[in-house]
């Protein structure tokens, strides 16, 4: 099974080695909370500054 890595940049949750939507490399696995945006029109996905569908975690740390 894949782990989960949140992008730093934009919060994108991915099982790849980059991010699909900035294209960071710069993923961690800690992470919490999860927001799953079907319309990125949408007031959630605004605050968020989410532009794409799809998971993302709420708060991301980075890995030392």
């Amino acid at each position: 099974m894949s782990v989960l890595k949140a992008c730093l940049k934009c919060k994108k949750l991915t099982e790849a080695k980059e991010c699909p939507i900035c294209k960071s490399a710069e993923l961690s696995k800690n992470w919490k909370g999860l927001a799953i945006i079907i319309d990125p029109e949408g007031e959630i996905a605004k605050k968020m500054g989410v532009t794409a569908p799809g998971r993302y975690a709420l708060r991301v740390k980075s890995e030392q």
